[in-house]
């Protein structure tokens, strides 16, 4: 029986004042938000990085990404030859340099 009486719905009231744009200001407020806590940080950290990479020189102290403690004997456009031990010179990539450590670093390891 109820297949043969339509259902009765209510009218929609009038819509609220800006209610078009809440949508629209939420997303820019999560984009502002995604902005300031991760693309900005990120941005800087590898900015700093360059930074770093672009003023290694000879006797520099450095740890790779990989956590090798060394001292930088060679200097190249896009490798850089580190001595971990007497005698023992590794080469690797610029950027896999992960930090610069202070002078004496390397005597007290």
């Amino acid at each position: 029986m109820n297949g043969l009486i339509p259902d009765a719905f209510a009218q929609a009231g009038p819509a609220s004042p800006g209610g078009q744009f809440a949508p629209i200001l939420m997303m820019v407020v999560f984009v502002a938000i995604f902005y300031f806590l991760l693309i900005r940080p990120q941005q800087k950290k590898a900015k700093e990085h360059q930074a770093l990479v672009s003023k290694l020189s000879v006797g520099d102290e450095v740890v790779t990404t990989g956590g090798i403690l060394g001292k930088v004997t060679e200097v190249g456009d896009s490798f850089v030859t580190i001595e971990i031990a007497d005698g023992v010179r590794i080469k690797v990539q610029k950027f896999q340099v992960g930090s610069l450590m202070p002078k004496g670093t390397l005597k007290s390891a």
